[in-house]
Order: C-alpha cells, then structure tokens, then sequence
C-alpha cells in the first residue's frame, strides 16, 4: 500500500477534502492576526478563559476552526472526539508540540545548566531519547505503587493538621494543598522532606513559599509568551524576564536538592525503596544536566497540575452532598479506623472516589486540551490539514456538550461506574486529562495516585461544606481556580 493510500485509508473515507484555506475561523488582521479578539474591551475572547473562548468559536464556526493568533501560525481548533482520534494517529514517531518556547529558549541559553529545553519543550530523536529513559520510574501501576506508604504518612500528617482549622468559616484551602503536594512529589523524586508545614516554611520568603510562587509565576508567563508577538526572542521582555527569575530560583532549588540526593545516593542501602532519582541515577545514559531538567519539570509541572485539580474537586464534592455521602459511606467501608492506612488493595476497590476524580477531570480538566504539531497532512471533518499545521483539540468544551454527556455541566460520578443506570461509555478520546500516547503525561500515574489517596483519607474524617461563590477555571498554561478555595471542614463522630 502506497503512503498516500495509507493515509486516506483512516483519514478520508468519502469524497474530496474541502481546502485548508475553506476551514471558518476569526479575521485574522494583516501585522496582528486575530490578537485582537483578545484586547480588553474590544475583544471577545481572553486568554484567561480558553474554555469560555472555544466554546464561541465551537457555536460560531463549528468542529473545526482555524485562528491566527500569531501572524504567520495557524492553529486549528478540534471538538469532534473522531478528529481528535485522527489527530494521534498523524503525530508520527516522534509526537511534536509547539508548546513552552520562552522556557526552551532559557534553557538552550545555559547550555552549562542544561543539555535541552527539557521534556515539556523539546522534540524530535532528542525528546525520545530523555522520554524512554525517564518514563522508566513510572511506567505501570507496580512502578508507583512503591510510592503509596509514604505518601499515605504525609496525608495522615495532614489530615490531623486540619484539626488546627476544623470549623473555621472561609479558610482558602488552595495554598495548604499546594503545600501538600509539594510534599507528596518531593518524597517520591528525591526522597526528602521539604517540611512544608513547619512554622520557618510558612513565611513568604521561605524555600516552599518561594518555590510554590516560583511555579505559579512560570506557568502563568508560559501561554501569554508563547501565543503573543513573541518579542522576547530578540530582547528580554518583561514577562520573559519575569519568567526568567522564576525559573532561576526553580533551577537554584532544584541543584541543591540534587547535590544532597547524590550525597545520600552513594550511601544507600540497596535493598531500600526506591525514589525517582534513585532510578536515573543508575542510567549510564543521563548526566547531571539532563537530570537537572527533569527535576524541574517535575517541579513546575507536578506541583500546580494536582493542587488545582483537588481543589476543583473537592469544590464539587462539597457543592454535591449526595455525591460526597457516597464517597464518605465508601470510604468508611475501606478504612476502619481514621487513622487506617490506605493501601494498593484500598486503591483498588475504591471505585467510586474514582469515579468522582474521573468526572472532576471532565468537568475541570488539567487544561484545555492537547496540542500536537501534524506529523503528515491529515483530513478533519473534511477539511484537509497540511503537515507541520498546529492543533489543539478542544476536550474540555467537549466533554460539556449535551450530545456527549447527558446533564454535560453536572457533577454526576455514577455516569463513570458500569453498575449503575447512568452509565454510558462514551468516545475513548474524549476525556484526556493527561493527554495520549507516548506524549502523555508521563507522572499520570502517580498523580491520580496521591490525589486517590488524599481523597479518601480526607472524605473518611471530614465532611466538606463550601462557603464561597461560584468557581470556574482560569487558564493559565493549566487550569487554575480562578477564585479562593474557601471550604469549611467538620469531623465525622465516627
């Protein structure tokens, strides 16, 4: 078979594709593009709201849309779950994005810091080369499972912290979480506790503080750098330079953290558990400086990624009752005691607690969707895509339209468990939050693992009342809550 018969075989089952130049989409203005969409005032769309933005274009233009933002790159907008499909099956060998170029630039300029931009940024054989060696640690359910007692203690720690702040009315919960899983990702990395709770570490000038500040500001420059005039590549703008700092301190961190693993690497009983940094440490195949990015892409994407997801959960679990009552009834049955320790045995029957992260997922996924740069031109809804195109799929509208999920903006757990008359299996490619293939996030594992833990603990002891407004996503280069987590906690007599 031909590669031009190959292609159409599962891109294009009937007729001739309509032209790219066909596929509807925003004016884009000759210098700006379609920039000016997103101008205060003037606008229609923002940057903040990804979401709120594709779901006009979805009902102006249709599944799929083509925008200019930057002049010169197009980027094509997909909804329909069988583009989205296709648009894996053309990412190639090497699945490409167009994402973190500021980052990459930064680190490309320090070659005596780091070898690459890193995972997130880079692509090609290179991109591969780190991938298959650092997916190792995390590859299956057994390799993150090693990881379940300790970060069982950190919850257990946490859980009788909350009886500092049991009752209090209007207390934001987004920066103890955030603490939190700092904690959980620095024991399963480096094997280290940051003491993130001690009273030195609350301070605003602290490591923790500094470097849960440092993350936010990263991930908040990273969308506007990369879908503006980009300016920063020839001189240092002031958001770049604010990025800059913030990852300047991420990789200061990162070293020293580095530097006192190694120290205790050499000392280590072989017959204990294993960090992640245990493991690339023993690959001939890394050094140091590729070790270096991959500790801070761990710092920069495993820390924000799991604290807003929980606190978009646990604001629709305190806003559900009936839903919480049933995690609550279930979480008892598994734990005893408040005190028991959850287990790979718990985790594995808790199956309602995952049914309610699945839906969190899809109602306030870890971002908008997934982008691919096209391997080889490809045919969605019957408009051809050159290759080398930008796409973006559009998952989180997706998953909120009534023709994929009936009551698509309620929070609704059972539609997720093959039991219950709610249940409906729907397209496999449309809830992703961790994106798809050799591509996807490459922690997914342990992040659903250490929130299923919090989960359960927490819904065992507390019952979760909400005391703020309503709560959407702001997009950032993830999603973030874009109001305070102001949730009030109160013990279980049980």
């Amino acid at each position: 078979m031909t590669p031009m018969l190959k292609h159409f075989r599962y891109l294009s089952t009937s007729g001739i594709p309509r032209p790219f130049r066909s596929i509807p989409g925003p004016l884009s203005l000759p210098l700006i593009g379609t920039l000016y969409k997103y101008f205060p005032v003037i606008g229609n769309y923002k940057f903040s709201k990804l979401h709120i933005n594709g779901m006009k274009k979805y009902k102006q233009f249709g599944p799929v849309v083509k925008e200019e933002i930057v002049p010169g790159v197009n980027i094509v907008w997909l909804f329909d779950p069988k583009d989205i499909e296709n648009m894996f099956r053309c990412e190639g060998k090497y699945p490409k994005r167009r994402s973190h170029l500021a980052l990459e630039k930064y680190r490309l300029d320090r070659p005596n810091v780091y070898n690459t931009g890193g995972l997130l940024p880079t692509n090609g054989p290179e991109w591969w080369r780190l991938r298959k060696i650092f997916q190792k640690g995390l590859s299956s359910p057994l390799a993150v499972q090693q990881f379940i007692p300790g970060t069982d203690d950190i919850v257990t720690e946490f859980i009788e912290r909350l009886s500092l702040i049991e009752g209090q009315n209007a207390i934001d919960f987004l920066p103890e979480i955030s603490r939190l899983f700092l904690e959980m990702m620095c024991l399963s990395v480096f094997d280290i506790r940051m003491d993130s709770f001690s009273d030195n570490e609350l301070y605003k000038n602290s490591r923790s503080t500094r470097l849960l500040k440092s993350a936010l500001t990263t991930n908040s420059c990273i969308l506007k750098l990369d879908n503006g005039p980009q300016l920063w590549r020839y001189f240092e703008t002031p958001l770049y330079r604010k990025m800059k700092k913030a990852q300047k301190y991420m990789e200061e961190v990162a070293i020293d953290l580095l530097s006192l693993k190694m120290s205790i690497f050499k000392d280590r009983d072989e017959n204990s558990s294993k960090s992640l940094l245990d493991v690339y440490f023993s690959y001939p195949e890394l050094d140091f400086k590729d070790i270096i990015g991959i500790t801070c892409d761990f710092l920069l994407a495993g820390m924000d990624t799991t604290s807003y997801t929980t606190s978009f959960l646990l604001y629709h679990l305190a806003i559900n009752p009936r839903a919480q009552e049933n995690l609550h009834k279930e979480s008892v049955r598994l734990l005893p005691e408040w005190n028991s320790p959850v287990t790979k045995e718990v985790l594995a029957e808790a199956q309602y607690a995952k049914a309610c992260l699945k839906e969190s997922h899809r109602l306030r996924p870890i971002s908008v969707g997934v982008g691919r740069v096209l391997d080889q031109t490809a045919v969605f809804s019957g408009y051809e895509v050159p290759e080398q195109t930008v796409i973006v799929t559009q998952n989180q509208v997706s998953c909120r339209l009534e023709q994929y999920f009936p009551r698509p903006n309620d929070f609704v757990p059972e539609r997720w468990l093959k039991d219950t008359p709610l249940y409906r299996q729907g397209h496999p490619f449309l809830l992703l939050p961790f994106g798809h293939g050799a591509r996807s996030c490459i922690a997914r594992r342990l992040a659903d693992q250490n929130m299923l833990i919090l989960l359960i603990k927490l819904s065992r002891n507390y019952k979760i009342e909400w005391k703020g407004g309503r709560i959407d996503t702001k997009s950032l280069l993830i999603n973030k809550p874009d109001g305070p987590i102001l949730l009030k906690f109160e013990r279980y007599q049980c």
